[in-house]
């Protein structure tokens, strides 16, 4: 096995380990509110978005092209991939990806453990955009495109990162508005009854419209790798065994669940009523699927909190918890840099040390502070069986696990 053929091993199988990541840290954005309200018994929950998870990542491709070419600067003007990235079978420009990667997962599990609904997209292109400034420069990273269209990280990851979670706020605003106002008169139990039976059918469509959009972008990464080592050529396609990797592992991520994030998202932001969930759910799902039939790389996480926020505000007399809103939206703006300046580090290690040796290394560190978070996390651990228990206005684990211990 060459030195390229390692590294390239090494990417594939921690962009799938991003993946599964991806999944199990997004899981609230569809599920959180029908857990919350008690549409969805939580291991149904999380059953039922694996699989529609599953199906939406064959839905697409759109957005995986974006994460392959809208990203890193792999071409020339004619299209086809620059030379020197092909040197040594792609050996730069793998580590450069394989340390943007594990920039993306620290970060991922990091937010996970304070239960943060931070986005994994942008963790993602934060980790790619810092291991790419270390190894190339500024000018490594495609910032914008031709001029004619909105392409490129601006284009593709920034604008829409500030658009979509306002947009699916205001749209769960009206929405709710308008439920609460058609259904005035209506008896509280029967009204519940209903919309839950609605928020079924809502969260299920955030779930499919989930795997059209995050599930793509590992299929991205990867891609970007095959074209690296020569492997791949097609910059307009995505391999088969590629989607179906990618697919099997998001379902499996979001199977094993989120449950401190569906704890934040459900019961943290928002004392939140079915009807409440099934205007939030909407949104969502109408603002990602059209953001995924246009390439857009948007963080679905950033679009179910501005959805929950708009139910909250639609809603007259609703609590909304503004300061854990304050949390998240911190956490938003430093993902991108924080998971950069990991990447770059990652790609500074791998760099000093060389080959395959250093891509090695940085796997390694990425499994010893992985092991780290998941042990820090078992000493306040939140399952499908508290999920559900009163916010202690901390965020963390919830008071009955406290007292247990």
């Amino acid at each position: 096995m060459t030195a390229a053929t390692l590294i390239l091993a090494l990417v594939v199988v921690v962009a799938l380990s991003f993946d599964f990541t991806n999944g199990f840290h997004d899981t609230a954005n569809a599920m959180a509110t029908s857990i919350a309200t008690g549409a969805l018994k939580p291991r149904t929950a999380v059953a039922l978005s694996a699989i529609l998870n599953l199906i939406g990542a064959f839905l697409s491709v759109e957005v995986a092209l974006t994460v392959t070419n809208a990203v890193i600067k792999i071409q020339d003007k004619s299209g086809a991939p620059q030379p020197e990235y092909l040197a040594n079978g792609g050996e730069a420009l793998l580590l450069i990806v394989l340390a943007g990667l594990v920039g993306s997962i620290v970060w991922n599990l990091l937010t996970w453990l304070l239960g943060l609904p931070s986005s994994s997209s942008h963790a993602l292109f934060g980790g790619l955009i810092g291991s790419t400034i270390a190894g190339l420069g500024l000018s490594g990273v495609k910032w914008n495109g031709d001029g004619t269209k909105l392409d490129g990280v601006i284009g593709k990851v920034i604008l829409p990162a500030f658009m979509s979670p306002v947009i699916a706020g205001v749209v769960a605003a009206v929405g709710t508005w308008l439920i609460y106002r058609i259904t005035l008169g209506v008896a509280d139990r029967y009204r519940e009854t209903g919309f839950r039976w609605g928020q079924i059918g809502s969260a299920s469509l955030v779930s499919l419209a989930h795997g059209t959009n995050d599930a793509q972008k590992t299929m991205g990464i990867i891609t970007l790798a095959l074209i690296a080592s020569g492997q791949w050529t097609d910059t307009k396609n995505i391999p088969l065994w590629v989607k179906v990797a990618c697919a099997v592992a998001i379902a499996a991520g979001t199977w094993l669940g989120g449950w401190r994030i569906i704890r934040t998202l459900g019961k943290g932001l928002v004392e939140i009523e079915s009807p409440q969930g099934m205007a939030a759910e909407s949104a969502s799902a109408a603002v990602i699927l059209a953001s995924s039939h246009m390439g857009f790389a948007l963080s679905t996480t950033h679009v179910a909190t501005g959805s929950i926020l708009g139910s909250g505000v639609g809603k007259r007399g609703a609590t909304v918890r503004w300061g854990v809103a304050g949390r998240m939206a911190l956490a938003w703006l430093i993902t991108l840099p924080a998971a950069g300046l990991v990447g770059a580090l990652m790609w500074w290690v791998g760099h000093l040390i060389g080959g395959a040796p250093g891509a090695v290394v940085i796997t390694l560190i990425l499994i010893g502070l992985s092991g780290y978070i998941w042990l820090r996390s078992r000493r306040e651990p939140i399952s499908h069986d508290n999920v559900n228990d009163d916010w202690d206005g901390v965020g963390a684990a919830p008071e009955s696990v406290s007292a247990a211990r």
